[in-house]
């Protein structure tokens, strides 16, 4: 069965073959429409979402399937009704589950109970899609991964821990610039060093150091989804790693600024970063359509 859970399972032909298909499904949108047809994609989603709703179910129809969507609530994964007996009906009804989930357990759950590929969407441990669509930003940017280096300012959260080990797969660098305390944990770096190298992602507690080193200066918000509490303390002990315009002054004059949106101008990033011509954020969000496309289309064709 064809999952897509995370990236640090997957080889590292496959994260090229998406990238590559990505690519060749965005040059020319008549690639490829009939590949789902007569399939039907299902959208759990436990959490609120913009792009990766909207993207996944534009994907589903430009490759001429069909995507039913189910909210969180009405369904109650894991207290309305049980993970393994909501996999196994699905797998009778559609072909295919994307889960934008609270945990990856989750989805593992599905996987294992359900007998059609399950995808995901988002979860705490790991954001597969958003790499892909990522590193294809930075490849049409620059024409090439390898060599390439991406810091991270933030923390080591789900979308940082995919991305560096998609670069890990690819060739390219990562650093994570984030505080002390906020560095990836050490069941990620073990499963790394295990399945992608000894050469771990570096880290430090420096965005200067990270940003004179780096192609491209990556932002995500410093309170994400479910750390509302800590909201107040994130803001203070993140403060010195906002992507401004003294940062950018640390870069070299071809670096790129990427986020995964959505952005907090003013706290995490600044408008005028935003708004300004280093930025490929909005390609970087349309690529998550194409990056989507060929991995539904490997899962299902």
């Amino acid at each position: 069965m064809k999952h897509v859970l995370n990236l640090i399972d997957r080889p590292a032909d496959h994260i090229a073959l998406w990238i590559e298909r990505a690519a060749e499904l965005k040059a020319d949108r008549t690639l490829a429409r009939a590949t789902l047809a007569g399939k039907v994609v299902g959208l759990v989603f436990e959490k609120p979402s913009l792009r990766t709703r909207v993207s996944f179910e534009a994907a589903v129809a430009q490759l001429g399937g069909t995507s039913l969507f189910f909210p969180g609530n009405e369904i109650g994964l894991g207290w309305r009704e049980p993970v393994p007996d909501f996999a196994r009906v699905m797998s009778r009804y559609i072909d295919c589950l994307v889960g934008r989930v609270f945990q990856q357990s989750t989805l593992e759950d599905l996987a294992k109970w359900g007998t059609i590929p399950v995808i995901n969407g988002l979860s705490d441990r790991s954001h597969p899609c958003q790499a892909i669509a990522d590193l294809l930003t930075v490849r049409e940017h620059f024409g090439s991964l390898e060599g390439r280096t991406i810091a991270f300012i933030g923390d080591g959260n789900n979308v940082a821990m995919s991305l560096a080990v998609a670069c890990g797969r690819v060739g390219a660098k990562f650093v994570l610039a984030c505080p002390k305390g906020y560095a990836f944990d050490e069941d990620f770096l073990k499963n790394y060093a295990a399945k992608v190298g000894s050469d771990l992602p570096e880290t430090t507690h420096d965005p200067a150091c990270a940003a004179a080193k780096a192609d491209v200066l990556y932002g995500d918000v410093w309170t994400s989804m479910g750390q509302e509490a800590e909201r107040d303390v994130r803001l203070r002990k993140f403060a010195k790693f906002q992507i401004n315009d003294a940062l950018l002054s640390a870069c070299k004059n071809t670096t790129i600024v990427l986020h995964c949106l959505p952005a907090h101008r003013g706290e995490e990033i600044t408008a005028a970063v935003m708004e300004g011509p280093r930025q490929r954020i909005f390609d970087q969000a349309e690529n998550r359509l194409h990056a989507q496309k060929a991995i539904l289309e490997w899962a299902l064709a």
